[in-house]
């Protein structure tokens, strides 16, 4: 059986997935497809009685008798119906208990597989339905049941391109504890004939993006076979680096060797992105290269497919060649000239594995300074499903074997692959990587103007965009004091640099100390991210949080203004700078403090407050090493408990720390923060970033690398050298499992902050116990010898390794000085009264 979890990716109706036709013979490709027309079946209408047209296809109501191709269980279904929905979306089949679609298809062979889900938002428990769907065909399972939840006002499609072995296809759906199943509609149509596969090989593969590169934004009326192709601009690495070009002239297909008007519409092949020659970078002053950047799941192996159609030349040009770039490594040659005519649509297709960074990069290069980049039209990302295996532990293996026209020459292109992978390999570990370091916002358009936010484009003015003005916050601080207290921003008291803007010390007029962050034009921070700080930041207090003094929005700045923490950040203390070595004791509670800082923010009164970009560079040290949260910008409020799974258009936070599950589904939660915690506490223990690309292949990402040396036992390779000899077993192993749980791939696996304060508690207490050990006592538990004659032995205890809130140990919870609420010493360890480990 295929066990692919589906719960980790919901694209919008604007990413479906693509028909993969991988040509190895020419003369194969231009027969097969010559052949082929749009399909006129399946298209179901769930829950209705009535035919309806959408993207030019006729969807047949399920309820229609006559049609014993398609049939479903009907075990106490029912239906609903939505009249300002539009089209497949205006009616819904419920399931509340396990059912099915079967479908009696002509043939066995390629097929699209497209659902289509949206909730009416009239019935509460259409919006909060919890489900999971299946598919099989004879003995083969092509996908485990996928999880479906949470959903909004925007209908969700997910689609598949599987290799069907039997006529008998069915379409399962089962209702969650206490939930209920829905579907819109179904799509289920034969693909192009062209593709033949290996009966051993994977045959499933799963769209994750589709771009019109340089056009709009293409819908299914558009699409010979009801794709939509999204903008490119959100996903281009440098804005400024590429400009659009279009054609009018109808794409040649008759001279294309692959492509034809399935493979993509003609709107595709009218439009590209081209190098911005204006634009200028680096000591050289050029650019060499566009790039897209696409957040994909780590480990995972890729297909895709990238097109080409030269609408820039007049003629053809020997000189037009340029190179195409997949994650830096591997590069092939593009040849416009190559083909039989001008504005002659062909595509490369790549099949790539994610270095572990879960980013894909696609690029276009030049190969001379003064030659030209390229162009692109088009791009399609689409993830391979693994085959069915016992070994269902490993959810981010996936084997791959692509084999097209016959067996010999499927077996050419495995060898190839496998040649070229080794060979980019080799090459890779001989060079650095010349990626940037640098920390960004993930998915979120970067403003070429003061104010700018993520969703919001227009120039800032404080007097209609603010809504701040009608909160009477009583925190504004004129600017001629922000300039007195920076000495006009002088650059001696800069102190850091962040994605929102600059941080200067500053002296306010009484006298105290004050950190002051301002917004710098081009940030990728900006209006919303700037009211968001001051929203949250007013209407909580506690001693793990960073408190805000006030705030500037004269003059169109956007000014922040905190208390100052003189130690500065955390990862200062960790790697990159000169600073002192912090002791495990220190980190152990700088790590408490933060955690409950952090559990403060979910568990407040008014609603969890989910902070979303937890790293080590947001928790700053006061004088004492006192931890404290920061940086609230791209925090999200939860009003009430219903309200705790928040959809996220644009994902956003760090790379290396975002939650692999908010990725995916767009989800976001509280266990998104606890996974990006756990990622902090592997810095605490390794004083390294959470991606290094510096490093060998295998050890960029630092969750994964830790999680792996903890499964083979060489933990003790990876630590911090300057905490050799202090850390207690015991208190490691702890520590990791910790770690371990924060980063499980679902965050209903993980343990709140609640749980992650009390088991952090628990290794600090195991750090500092000292017993004095009897002659009677087991030699196997002394972990090491004192000079004092005393052993360092591990309690026999016989506690879980967490406690949930409702726990019968509580804790004692007092009220901070400031008004917040803290935990300042539990009884969990009543049972160890040691003056030592106080």
């Amino acid at each position: 059986m295929v066990n692919l979890s589906f719960r980790d990716s919901y694209r919008s109706a604007s990413l479906l997935v693509t028909m993969v036709s991988i040509v190895l013979l020419p003369q194969l490709a231009l027969s097969a497809t010559s052949t082929y027309s749009r399909p006129e079946k399946f298209y179901v209408n769930c829950g209705s009685d009535s035919n309806v047209v959408y993207g030019r296809r006729t969807f047949v109501g399920d309820m229609i008798s006559g049609d014993n191709s398609v049939s479903f269980t009907n075990k106490g279904t029912e239906v609903s119906n939505d009249q300002s929905a539009s089209g497949i979306y205006q009616t819904v089949r419920i399931f509340r208990r396990p059912s099915s679609y079967n479908f009696r298809l002509d043939s066995a062979g390629l097929y699209f597989v497209r659902l289509h889900f949206f909730a009416i938002s009239s019935r509460t428990e259409l919006l909060t339905a919890r489900f999971t769907v299946s598919a099989t065909s004879g003995s083969s399972h092509h996908f485990k049941s996928f999880s479906v939840q949470n959903f909004n006002e925007t209908p969700r499609v997910e689609e598949f391109l599987l290799m069907i072995n039997s006529r008998e296809f069915e379409i399962r759906f089962v209702p969650g504890p206490s939930s209920l199943a829905l579907i819109n509609a179904i799509e289920v149509f034969s693909a192009r004939n062209d593709l033949e596969i290996h009966p051993d090989s994977d045959k499933n593969l799963r769209t994750v993006y589709r771009l019109n590169i340089g056009g709009q934004k293409i819908t299914p009326e558009n699409d010979t076979l009801g794709r939509t192709w999204s903008l490119d601009n959100d996903f281009l690495y440098r804005k400024d680096s590429a400009i659009n070009i279009n054609s009018t002239q109808r794409p040649n297909y008759e001279s294309s060797v692959s492509a034809t008007e399935f493979t993509a519409p003609d709107f595709v092949y009218q439009t590209a992105k081209t190098m911005n020659r204006s634009s200028s970078t680096g000591a050289g002053g050029m650019l060499m290269n566009v790039t897209w950047s696409f957040k994909v799941k780590s480990n995972s192996r890729h297909f895709i497919r990238v097109h080409f159609c030269d609408i820039k030349s007049q003629s053809q040009n020997p000189d037009s060649a340029f190179y195409l770039y997949v994650n830096g490594q591997w590069r092939q040659d593009v040849k416009p000239s190559a083909q039989l005519a001008l504005v002659t649509p062909f595509y490369i297709d790549v099949v790539k594995v994610s270095d572990g960074s879960g980013l894909l990069n696609v690029s276009i290069g030049t190969k001379e300074m003064d030659k030209d980049a390229g162009f692109l039209n088009g791009l399609e990302v689409m993830e391979f499903l693994n085959k069915s295996s016992s070994d269902s532990s490993d959810k981010s293996s996936f084997r791959v074997y692509i084999i097209a026209g016959s067996i010999a020459a499927a077996t050419v292109l495995v060898l190839i692959l496998l040649f070229v992978v080794c060979l980019m390999r080799r090459r890779s570990k001989k060079k650095k990587m010349k990626t940037s370091d640098a920390e960004v916002t993930a998915w979120s358009p970067v403003p070429l103007h003061r104010g700018g936010g993520s969703s919001d484009n227009r120039p800032f003015d404080p007097v209609y965009n603010s809504p701040l003005r009608n909160l009477h916050l009583g925190l504004t601080i004129p600017f001629t004091d922000i300039l007195r207290a920076t000495k006009n921003f002088d650059e001696q008291w800069l102190i850091g640099t962040g994605g929102f803007g600059d941080v200067y010390k500053a002296i306010l007029p009484d006298g105290s100390k004050a950190a002051i962050k301002r917004g710098k034009t081009g940030s990728g921070q900006g209006i919303l991210e700037f009211q968001t700080e001051i929203q949250v930041l007013s209407r909580i207090r506690h001693r793990h949080l960073v408190s805000l003094t006030g705030y500037c929005d004269e003059n169109s700045e956007m000014i922040l203004v905190y208390e100052f923490m003189e130690k500065g950040t955390l990862k200062d203390h960790l790697y990159g700078s000169d600073l002192p070595s912090l002791t495990w004791k220190q980190r152990l509670e700088i790590c408490i403090g933060a955690a409950r800082g952090l559990h403060y923010l979910h568990s407040g009164s008014e609603g969890a407050i989910i902070h979303r970009d937890v790293k080590s560079t947001n928790i700053l040290l006061d004088e004492n090493n006192v931890a404290k949260v920061a940086d609230f910008g791209l925090s999200k409020l939860a009003v009430s408990n219903q309200d705790q799974n928040i959809i996220s258009t644009n994902i956003k936070g760090t790379f290396g720390y975002l939650d692999p599950e908010y990725l995916q589904s767009h989800v976001l939660t509280e266990k998104s923060d606890v996974y990006a915690f756990g990622v902090v506490l592997l810095e605490v223990l390794c004083a390294r970033p959470a991606l290094d690309r510096h490093l060998p292949h295998e050890e960029v990402n630092l969750a994964e690398w830790a999680m792996f040396c903890k499964s083979k036992g060489i933990l003790y390779e990876i630590l911090d050298p300057k905490l050799i000899g202090q850390i207690k077993p015991s208190s490691l192993n702890k520590f990791m499992e910790i770690a371990e749980k924060c980063l499980k791939e679902y965050g209903e696996e993980r343990p709140s902050m609640a749980d992650v304060i009390w088991d952090l508690e628990y290794v600090l207490q195991l750090q500092m116990m000292t017993i004095h050990r009897e002659p009677h006592e087991d030699s196997a538990a002394t972990i090491s010898g004192g000079g004092d004659g005393s052993s360092l032995v591990i309690p026999r205890l016989m506690v879980s390794d967490s406690f949930s809130s409702n726990s019968i140990v509580q804790t004692n919870r007092v009220k901070s000085s400031n008004g917040g609420t803290d935990s300042s010493e539990t009884q969990v360890f009543s049972q160890l009264k040691i003056s030592e480990a106080r």
